[in-house]
């Protein structure tokens, strides 16, 4: 059992970075795969990244591929997103997942943090 908790979103100006953090309990944190999705008003939610079973690889759709970045921080029980050259389309609320195997269908979600792209 995990719970996930977010932070750091907020307005940057596009072409800027920001690092979000999902702070997780549970003492099995490192035996979950983890990732990231967000959500756009009017859209679908879509995966933005996350661990391979093994906690080392790592994937990331096209759309965000050489500018996103997922890690973690077992000791700390703490995931981060770090998301550089942001443009205006990942406007969206983030949110933090975690699953026993499957990141692309996680049983578990934090709350979501706001990420505000401008011009």
């Amino acid at each position: 059992q995990v719970q996930l908790v977010e932070s750091g979103g907020g307005l940057v100006q596009a072409g800027g970075s920001l690092r979000l953090s999902c702070a997780a309990s549970g003492r099995t944190f490192s035996s979950y795969v983890m990732g990231w999705f967000r959500q756009a008003p009017g859209k679908e939610r879509e995966f933005v990244a996350g661990f391979a079973w093994s906690g080392i690889n790592t994937v990331y759709p096209d759309s965000v591929k050489g500018r996103f970045t997922i890690s973690r921080d077992n000791a700390k029980n703490t995931v981060y997103l770090q998301m550089n050259s942001l443009k205006l389309e990942d406007t969206a609320v983030y949110y933090c997942a975690a699953d026993v195997t499957n990141i692309y269908a996680p049983s578990y979600w934090g709350q979501g943090t706001q990420v505000t792209v401008s011009s």
